[in-house]
């Protein structure tokens, strides 16, 4: 599998050994943690743009948290994550001030998945959250990864597949309690957890979730992803060879980590999708790892004229689609579950 974050200049050739890297899924039988199993890679993920989504998503998280009484204290810190933007601008204006130590509020928002020795990175957080604070911290959930055939949330340079039964197990070992938990629609699935210092039994909203993903700690549940990455990869390949076969010219949109795995297992090439278009500086005047597809800037997308666009990130559809109002009715599903409305299967 390519390295999912280098993104090789556009004008070089595909290397033989771009493809090289190993990926995949161990599960813990003990506690459920769902890690990469390994991770030879050695390049510095491109920050990412923040995207609209995220940015709603956030400020609905910081009102829910503020609503249901999670935000006291005067002090805030964050962990942050190369995904991009910060919850920090959203607490202090609620008049928190920003500190490297100790803090009242520990913000994580998909940071910790990033961190090689999961054990210690949940006790370094756990050491900076203040005595009568509280940790906040949003994870992906491997309930939605396993419900949606989400495979390819799988990639290099994340560590760690939270499930809250897992998260309550890796907090526990450091000392704290998911007190409350509140659920976002962001990425299939998003939990967001309020964690403190010592035992606290379990609100209703914990124990909905944990009621919801029974038996994903199962490695065999979790395996049914490999099934889901045969099935996904077959079928983009084959709707990306008819829209071909139709004269019918595709693009793409966003030049994600998660689109890497998927590029390279259906063997995507310029004959298939012209161009991927990408926010993101860093990663334009490049190409996807592992293929001859260039990623342009989203500015040369509309002149290009294309018949349909792939959307990788099905987040990004109701940002994209009032900016780009003339391709509507274009835009193409890169995943395999259900497509979003708006988007073309």
């Amino acid at each position: 599998m390519p390295a999912a974050d280098d993104f090789p200049p556009a004008e070089t050739l595909v290397r033989p050994d771009e493809a090289a890297y190993p990926l995949a899924m161990d599960q813990c039988v003990t506690c459920g943690l769902a890690q990469l199993a390994e991770d030879d890679t050695h390049t510095a993920e491109p920050r990412g743009i923040e995207p609209l989504a995220l940015r709603d998503q956030a400020a609905a998280a910081v009102a829910r948290v503020r609503s249901d009484g999670w935000l006291s204290g005067a002090t805030v810190r964050e962990f942050g994550s190369p995904h991009g933007g910060s919850w920090l601008p959203l607490l202090t204006e609620h008049g928190f001030r920003t500190v490297a130590e100790q803090a009242d509020v520990v913000l994580d928002c998909f940071g910790i998945m990033h961190e090689p020795d999961q054990r210690a990175a949940f006790m370094r957080r756990a050491e900076a959250t203040a005595p009568g604070g509280v940790l906040l911290l949003q994870f992906h959930s491997l309930h939605a990864i396993v419900r949606k055939s989400q495979w390819n949330a799988l990639r290099h340079g994340h560590f760690a597949y939270y499930s809250l039964t897992t998260l309550r197990w890796l907090l526990r070992a450091a000392g704290m309690s998911v007190a409350t938990a509140w659920e976002f629609d962001l990425y299939g699935g998003t939990v967001l957890i309020a964690a403190v210092h010592g035992v606290r039994e379990p609100d209703a909203a914990v124990r909905a979730v944990l009621a919801a993903e029974a038996g994903l700690t199962d490695p065999v549940v979790v395996g049914e992803l490999q099934s889901a990455a045969d099935r996904h990869v077959d079928s983009l390949r084959r709707r990306l060879e008819q829209e071909s076969a139709g004269g019918r010219v595709v693009y793409g949109y966003g030049a994600a980590s998660r689109a890497v795995a998927l590029f390279g297992l259906a063997g995507i090439h310029r004959g298939l999708v012209r161009a991927v278009a990408d926010a993101s500086p860093a990663k334009q005047g490049r190409r996807m790892p592992g293929t001859d597809v260039p990623i342009i800037s989203p500015s040369q997308l509309v002149p290009a004229r294309p018949d349909r666009v792939l959307l990788t990130l099905p987040d990004l559809l109701p940002e994209l689609e009032a900016r780009f109002p003339e391709l509507s009715g274009r835009w193409m599903s890169a995943e395999y579950d259900r497509p979003a409305e708006g988007l073309r299967r």
